[in-house]
Order: structure tokens, then C-alpha cells, then sequence
């Protein structure tokens, strides 16, 4: 039986040889274990109800329904994290990913070096981004230029305004905590605050809301 901490995985993608590879790879990780597969979106669907894995690693290329809907789908029930395992560029598919409720992006020429933290990240309930995600999520989302009277942000402070923007960006708890000089546990307790106020569940939720609303800013030359 596994351990209470282990994390539960289930595989999808339709590449029999690739599930195999990912499956050695990951179960060499001690706190890892791989439950189950799918080579379909619909399997995973199906398999994501009977097998409740924390993180589902999702390929967004399969018959049937695809890894994109089957993400939509996963994440509306809550129960598990979906991680896109993918050979799209991150321009092309980051921003539906996002919309659909995954939790993080993974180029599958880079999966030996990025997956394994990907998934620890992810099955902690934050986001894992590449550090030029940012960059590419401004290109599709645009700063509102008038505020609503009943604009939700104005519940936030300043500094859960910081807090929020930050989680966007794909920062962990502790590197903002470093950069705002308080502590890795008052960060999340910002963030609980932010997603109370905001009626938010999970911190995917919070991050898509946080782009929407505009709350990156571009970077100055």
C-alpha cells in the first residue's frame, strides 16, 4: 500500500512506448507511483473516476476526445491536477491549457529534465510554468483598461495584489515570500484570503483569474 505523502499518477497518452518510458522514469522517484493509464481522452476521463490519482499527466494529442477536453473535464470535478505533457510549442496551446484548468505545461523534449519537479509542483496545488510564460500569457491576455464599480479586485490589498500576481507568474510560496521580506506561511495565507474573497477553489482557478484581470504587467526594457 502507499504511503500516505506518495503521489498518485495516471498516464496519458496514446504511445504505448512513451507511457512505458515515462512510467520507468517516474517510479524511480520513491514518493511515486504510477496507477493507472489511458490512451484516450475519454479512458482518462474514466479512469481519472475510478482511480483518483493526484496528477494527471495529460498529452493533448490522442484519439477521441483529446487530452485538451479531457483536461476541461478533469479539472471541472476538482479531485485531480492536470500536467500537459506535450510536443506543441507553448505558444500555441499555453493559454487553453490554462482556460481548461490544467495546473502546468511540459515539452516532451525537455520531460527528463522538467517532469519530475513538474509534477511535485502541481500535485502541491501550484502552477508550473517556464520562466517565459509569463511573457507569452501577456500576448493573449490584455490589461482592462476601465475597472468595473463591482470590479472583485477591489476587495484585494496591495499586498494580496502582489501575492496573486506573483502565484501568475509561477513563483512558489517561498520566492515570494523572499521578494515581499515575510514568511513562506503568511504567503498562504494571503492566498487563502485571495481565493476566499475571490470565490475561488483551487490555485489554478486563482492564476487563470489573476491573467484575465490583467495583473501581469509587461516587463521594462
Amino acid at each position: 500500500m502507499a504511503a500516505p505523502d506518495t503521489i498518485r499518477i495516471l498516464l496519458c497518452d496514446d504511445h504505448h512506448v512513451l507511457r512505458a518510458g515515462l512510467k520507468a522514469l517516474l517510479e524511480n522517484e520513491e514518493d511515486f507511483v504510477v496507477v493507472g493509464e489511458a490512451s484516450t481522452g475519454e479512458e482518462a476521463i474514466e479512469r481519472c473516476e475510478l482511480l483518483r490519482p493526484d496528477v494527471v499527466v495529460m498529452d493533448l494529442s490522442m484519439p477521441g476526445m483529446g487530452g485538451l477536453e479531457a483536461t476541461r473535464q478533469i479539472a471541472k470535478d476538482g479531485r485531480s491536477r492536470v500536467l500537459v505533457l506535450t510536443m506543441h510549442a507553448e505558444d500555441e496551446y499555453l493559454l487553453a491549457v490554462l482556460e481548461a484548468g490544467g495546473s502546468g505545461y511540459v515539452r516532451k523534449t525537455s520531460a527528463d529534465e522538467d517532469l519530475i519537479s513538474a509534477i511535485r509542483t502541481v500535485a502541491r496545488d501550484e502552477v508550473f510554468l517556464y520562466p517565459n510564460a509569463a511573457k507569452l500569457l501577456l500576448q493573449g491576455f490584455r490589461v482592462k483598461k476601465e475597472e468595473q464599480a463591482n470590479d472583485p479586485l477591489k476587495k484585494l490589498t496591495e499586498r494580496e495584489r502582489d501575492v496573486m500576481a506573483m502565484t501568475a507568474e509561477g513563483f512558489s510560496s517561498s520566492e515570494i515570500g523572499e521578494k515581499l521580506f515575510i514568511s513562506p506561511k503568511t504567503v498562504d495565507t494571503y492566498r487563502s484570503r485571495i481565493m476566499e474573497k475571490l470565490g475561488l477553489t483551487h490555485r489554478s482557478e486563482l492564476v487563470r483569474y489573476a491573467l484575465n484581470a490583467g495583473l501581469l504587467k509587461p516587463e521594462k526594457d
